[in-house]
């Protein structure tokens, strides 16, 4: 494949119109320490599940081995793939009248949130990014909650009260 036809499957891809914002480049640490937790846990239960198969008279010794496979394939995408791609794909925006989310690596999806419709904002944040110093900002409607994760906690106050007020503001003109 040419260097041209790169560029042409690259701008093929491309989204319109994206939202502007980044989440903060250090959710990809936070996001590969994650994973790495996460393939271990899938390590160990894959060797626990191996351990019982090859001691199982009824079952045959392949299964073991193919639940091993896929627990160290793990490792390459929870790791360095995912943190990377989810890092690339995120994007938000917050504007007077409606707040716009971008999320997804294979399937892309986009959320048009209205001010009017927002009930309430949080922060939340536990250990592993409380120590990188970012914060998830969720935004709650009647129907669901919408999370924009890896935000510099200040910012994630910041943006909490400005949302908040853009809110009130919202429902007082309805």
């Amino acid at each position: 494949m040419g260097m041209g036809r790169f560029v042409e499957i690259k701008e093929r891809l491309k989204m319109e119109n994206e939202p502007r914002e980044r989440i903060d480049p250090r959710a990809r640490i936070v996001w590969a320490i994650t994973g790495t937790i996460w393939a271990i846990v899938f390590i160990l239960l894959a060797s626990a599940f191996a351990v019982w198969v090859l001691n199982s008279p009824d079952l045959p010794s392949w299964v073991a081995w193919v639940a091993i496979i896929l627990a160290i394939a793990y490792i390459p995408w929870g790791i360095i793939l995912a943190p990377w791609l989810r890092l690339k794909f995120w994007r938000y925006e917050i504007r007077e009248k409606e707040i716009e989310i971008q999320h997804g690596i294979f399937i892309i999806k986009r959320h048009l949130i209205p001010m009017v419709r927002v009930q309430h904002v949080d922060t939340e944040h536990g250990p592993i990014m409380r120590y990188f110093g970012l914060a998830t900002l969720y935004i709650s409607t009647a129907a669901t909650r919408f999370p924009i994760p890896a935000l510099p906690k200040e910012k994630a106050e910041e943006l909490r009260g400005e949302i908040s007020a853009l809110a009130r503001i919202s429902d007082e003109d309805v």
